[in-house]
């Protein structure tokens, strides 16, 4: 019996952990936030910021393209609704937000 005593080792009740290894955590757990800050979340803030800045500047006569590949030149514009020409006579409404794309600018 005394053989798996000593097999335990000493004070069979310790810590046991590598000293300094909660620092090790936590400098491993900052390093993966900071990978995915940099890969994950900053582009997709700067995607959406250029995303708003594109929306804002939608204006009448412009070529756009929607999100479900629908392209139509601006005929009116609203604070939410876009309205389309995507053929003669032909116009469909659009949620502002819908729109991915400026394929043409209009000529001043």
């Amino acid at each position: 019996m005394t053989g798996i005593a000593y097999a335990m080792g000493a004070g069979g009740a310790g810590g046991g952990g590598a000293p300094g290894g909660d620092m090790n955590f936590i400098i491993v757990m900052v390093a993966i936030f900071a990978i995915f800050y940099f890969l994950l979340i900053r582009p997709q803030q700067k995607k959406q910021k250029e995303t708003k800045a594109m929306l804002s500047k939608l204006t009448h006569g412009d070529m756009v393209i929607t999100a479900g590949g629908l392209y139509g030149k601006i005929t009116a514009i609203t604070e939410q609704i876009v309205t389309l020409e995507v053929a003669d006579k032909v116009k469909v409404k659009v949620s502002r937000a819908h729109i991915v794309g400026i394929t043409e600018k209009a000529t001043q």
